[in-house]
């Protein structure tokens, strides 16, 4: 409560020029206070970040338009929440996408988001809520409306915490280790003296007010001198102004979106150069997009390494930014080796698609950068390991992408590419990659499981599903190799076989949700997914029944030209 009457308090100072506020303050520039730091989730971050993060989280949107059609961007609406400059509570905000819950809940089916005071008043959240909790605590499993009641819980108790301030840790511990405060003078003065929390306590209500205000010079400039003083009250554990600016810069770099661009234009370049077949211009311009889409990919990636300070190995986003990249760079090496556009349009439209899939789906896959659990720390074995996987995952994935083409290609003209002997040598050798990399990992994670858990193998699902996913494509290439099936065999194989490395990489973590590898559960995407495999596995069958017509047809002609 103390935490809302100080920020409330900041408000009233403010007041005067509040109807000023709500037409002027959109044109504010929040670069400044964005870089002020924050701790959020265990981590000391830009505030950009938090605010970006906790908007994300409450409506599933990067930015949220409320109901007199104004639209605020993440720094924006943490500060109006803070400083209740709108009714905030009465605003459907609060993302509700489970139906089943929405039925329980007695809420509007087709509504999306929901008010603050219709959530916490609500005495059936509460129960399931808490039935949710009792059995998490029993280590037992929950069902998917009792997952979705936890993360609608968490989304009111993060919003009650932003609206009354506790959310607001800005200002520094004396020690690395303890957490930070909350700007309550009454809760401050336990910590610094009166002449050390002078400075920012006078900052503080001058920036509060400029916003208010909509004075975008003081609002900056308050913002910059409020941070160094914060900074002067801890400078061992204020996070440097570098490490700040980092985060801020890849926040707005958008590495991610400006290579899905860049990638939807290199596949359309090349597409028509291929069709065309002397579009060398054209192709050479696709090859020069597509390099700059895996420049930004990389970037993106770089700088998330360096603001975490390790791999991407931690959840399910930064893994599928990682293979996607890695489907990508892996097209551009193939094309380097043998001089066909064919593996970059295999390639692009997949990680075209990864990328669209984590944006699409912000909630189930956030995009945040936490700790690493004490498991996933200091562990050279888990890094080679998952990085192996991965990139084993990102060979299969092209070699889907390859398969894609091929099926299409024999579900038009199946006897022309009977005989296309290059294009099946070079899914081939990718399918080769793939194996050789998921034999590796898997042997890798077994050294880790060893390590950490004290066990080489012990039958976990996701050790069960990679060794089964492994198992899949060695029978395919052994096949092909011992003559069971045509290169047609191979040809659908290929895309079959993802499958069962899509139950490994998702299935495991996000349907099945049991295991030791439980840092990388999550819930969502279902939808998508399912309906991912059943569009592709009905091509197949299409592809399958135009093959088998045309063997049909051709036979009869084939003996008839042998009689002749």
């Amino acid at each position: 409560m103390r935490h809302c009457n100080f920020f409330v308090l900041l408000f009233c100072l403010a007041a005067g020029s509040l109807f000023a506020q709500q037409n002027e303050n959109t044109r504010l520039d929040f670069k400044q206070f964005g870089l002020l730091a924050i701790q959020d989730n265990g981590r000391r971050k830009p505030i950009d970040t938090f605010a970006r993060q906790t908007l994300t989280q409450l409506t599933g949107r990067s930015s949220y338009t409320d109901k007199n059609g104004r639209n605020w961007s993440g720094p924006d609406f943490v500060l109006s929440a803070l400083l209740a400059t709108h009714d905030w509570k009465s605003e459907p905000v609060i993302l509700v996408s489970y139906g089943k819950l929405k039925e329980a809940l007695g809420l509007e089916k087709t509504q999306r988001r929901f008010t603050f005071n219709e959530l916490a008043n609500s005495g059936a959240l509460q129960r399931i809520a808490n039935e949710a909790r009792a059995i998490k605590r029993a280590e037992k499993s929950l069902d998917r409306t009792q997952q979705e009641a936890l993360s609608v819980a968490d989304r009111v108790a993060l919003f009650a915490r932003l609206l009354d301030g506790s959310a607001f840790l800005i200002v520094p511990s004396k020690d690395v280790l303890d957490p930070w405060l909350a700007p309550d003078p009454a809760l401050l003065a336990e910590h610094y003296s009166e002449q050390q929390l002078a400075p920012v306590l006078a900052s503080l209500p001058k920036t509060m007010q400029a916003y208010v205000s909509g004075d975008s010079f003081s609002f900056s400039s308050g913002s910059r001198e409020l941070r160094d003083q914060l900074r002067a009250l801890s400078p061992s554990v204020y996070p440097s102004e570098r490490q700040l600016r980092l985060e801020y810069f890849y926040n707005h770099f958008e590495g991610f979106y400006r290579a899905i661009w860049l990638y939807a234009i290199a596949i359309v370049l090349l597409l028509v150069a291929h069709l065309r077949r002397r579009g060398s211009i054209l192709r050479a311009a696709g090859v020069f997009v597509a390099v700059a889409g895996l420049a930004c990919h990389a970037a993106g990636i770089i700088l998330r390494c360096m603001i975490a300070g390790r791999p991407p190995v931690t959840n399910m986003y930064e893994s599928i930014i990682w293979v996607s990249f890695a489907v990508s760079f892996f097209g551009m090496i193939f094309f380097a080796r043998y001089r066909t556009p064919i593996y970059l349009l295999a390639a692009l439209p997949v990680t075209s698609t990864a990328l669209l899939l984590v944006f699409q789906m912000p909630i189930a896959m956030p995009a945040s950068i936490d700790p690493l659990v004490p498991v996933l720390r200091d562990n050279f074995w888990l890094t080679i390991h998952v990085l192996t996987i991965t990139l084993s995952y990102a060979a299969f994935a092209l070699a889907m992408g390859f398969g894609h083409i091929l099926l299409f290609r024999y579900a038009r003209h199946p006897r022309e590419t009977r005989a296309d002997a290059p294009m099946h040598f070079w899914l081939y050798r990718v399918l080769q990659l793939g194996v050789l990399l998921l034999a590796a990992g898997t042997i890798l994670g077994g050294v880790w499981a060893n390590y950490s858990w004290g066990r080489f193998w012990g039958w976990d699902p996701k050790e069960t599903w990679a060794l089964i996913a492994l198992l899949c494509y060695i029978t395919t290439l052994h096949g092909r190799l011992a003559g069971w099936w045509t290169q047609f065999g191979l040809v659908v194989a290929s895309v079959v076989c993802f499958l069962a490395v899509l139950m490994a990489w998702y299935g495991v973590n996000f349907v099945l949700g049991k295991g030791l590898h439980s840092y990388g559960f999550g819930i969502g995407g279902e939808s998508y997914v399912a309906t991912f495999v059943i569009a592709d596995l009905l091509f197949v069958a299409f592809a399958v029944w135009r093959y088998r017509s045309s063997r049909r047809v051709s036979a009869p002609a084939e003996l008839e030209e042998v009689a002749v």
